[in-house]
């Protein structure tokens, strides 16, 4: 452990960027001298955007990560918990701490905290989640983009991004350490009952887990429009917890991917929507909860705690639906072309508001990002700046046999597993214990319609 005696350490304030390599903050706090690296644990400054169960649980197992990557740089991860001002502020009275280094981040709540760090702190940001920083992509009237497709053209004419900086080889050490909580103490995983399973089964968080994932996808980006939308088939990227918490940055898969050749664009262009998710909630920090479109303010939702309850545990009698709710508790992820199915049927065919989707997909997905997840529900129910609109209704029975959905329902919906691929996707009679449909596609597109009609005319 390499000591500078008498040089005062820098921070480097980990958020969603729990990696040591393309770390700009880590970089640059090396450079000046001993390094506290730290995590504070915030539960009252989001809100009602509190960290969900799944996330709780990456976070849990990124950390660790984390903390034995930087032991291995002669280091170590300081844990504290409370408000982020108020423990940092506290490390520099234990250490003599006076700048802290850290990535930008975008979400309404940390900017807030970011203020208020800067009240006490030299806080330098830097830039490093996300393909270009956030309000740097403008129309050529110096705007923000409200759409996504002049908004990703112009993007893309900025690309590639910078080359990514390696991670530091050694850190130096504080003089004093300040006190850490220990990981486990945190309570972050669950225990009473452990859910967890299936996310162990699937997922290996942290920096070398997303390496990994980026190292399988690197063969298969050639064909990712092909593939993605084919839920029986592997044909996404599984990257998008790894980027949400930053264990890998945008600019380490470009250069890995861009080249691929075949449809890898569809790809490069998904990586780009997380930039414009970036932008969106800069415009509009209360995207999460809030129409964009004013209009559907007068829009009557129904209030159905039956059917939202139907909806989350998998049993609408709709098979790639309840296929896809199911992968989503089991595993904390839903395939792409799923959650599109799975959203549109909340809001369209229960005609359940868009926010509960929004809040109960924050509370079970591993890559639950409120950029991400605000911006897609918003897209789906029609609400939003730049969305489909709510009249074009996705017919989940024609969606499954479309995209070959049979051996996906089949692993998720075990009582259809025994019927043919050309029943499976709309079994005339349910079997002995599956549900019948909640609501007939056909009566669930003239409610939603009659509804919009009604919302037009109000």
């Amino acid at each position: 452990m390499t000591s500078l005696a008498g040089v005062s350490p820098s921070i480097v304030w980990f958020r969603r960027d729990l990696r040591l390599a393309d770390q700009a903050a880590l970089v640059a706090a090396a450079a000046e001298g001993p390094v506290i690296a730290v995590y504070v644990l915030d539960d009252e400054l989001a809100k009602h955007h509190r960290m969900g169960g799944a996330s709780r649980w990456w976070l849990h197992h990124s950390l660790a990560s984390l903390d034995a990557s930087l032991q291995k740089l002669g280091s170590r991860l300081i844990l504290r918990r409370g408000k982020c001002h108020e423990e940092l502020a506290a490390i520099r009275r234990e250490t003599g701490a006076r700048t802290i280094h850290a990535l930008h981040h975008y979400e309404p709540w940390w900017r807030n905290a970011e203020r208020a760090v800067a009240k006490t702190f030299t806080l330098v940001l830097h830039d490093g989640n996300y393909l270009a920083p956030a309000g740097t992509v403008l129309t050529g009237g110096g705007a923000p983009y409200k759409i996504y497709t002049p908004f990703w053209n112009a993007l893309r004419d900025r690309m590639p991004p910078a080359p990514p900086m390696p991670a530091p080889t050694l850190l130096a050490a504080p003089d004093v350490w300040p006190a850490s909580d220990t990981l486990n103490d945190w309570d972050l995983l669950p225990t009473r009952p452990d859910w967890a399973g299936g996310f162990r089964d699937e997922w290996t968080p942290g920096e070398s887990g997303a390496l990994r994932r980026l190292d399988d996808f690197v063969d298969r980006a050639a064909r990712y429009s092909e593939c993605r939308n084919l839920p029986s088939v592997e044909g996404t990227s599984r990257l998008s917890p790894h980027l949400h918490f930053g264990e890998i940055s945008p600019a380490m898969i470009w250069p890995r991917v861009a080249d691929a050749g075949g449809t890898v664009d569809v790809f490069l262009s998904e990586l780009g929507w997380r930039d414009y998710a970036q932008n969106v909630i800069m415009q509009f920090p209360d995207y999460g909860t809030r129409n964009a479109r004013e209009a559907y303010d007068r829009l009557h939702w129904r209030d159905d705690p039956e059917g939202l309850k139907a909806w989350q545990q998998g049993k609408t009698g709709y098979p790639i639906v309840d296929a896809g709710m199911r992968e989503l508790w089991h595993t904390g992820w839903m395939h792409n072309r799923v959650r599109m199915i799975a959203a549109s049927f909340l809001v369209k065919h229960l005609l359940i508001d868009w926010r509960e989707g929004e809040r109960w997909f924050w509370d079970t997905l591993v890559d639950a990002d409120y950029g991400s997840n605000a911006v897609n529900w918003q897209w789906t129910a029609g609400t939003g700046v730049d969305s489909n609109m709510f009249v074009r209704i996705m017919a989940p029975l024609t969606q499954s046999p479309k995209f070959d959905a049979a051996e996906y329902i089949r692993r998720w919906v075990p009582e259809l597993a025994h019927l043919s691929d050309d029943k499976i996707h709309d079994p005339a009679i349910p079997p002995r214990g599956y549900p019948a449909k909640i609501i007939a596609h056909t009566e669930a597109r003239a409610r939603a319609l009659a509804a919009h009609d009604l919302m037009k005319h109000a």
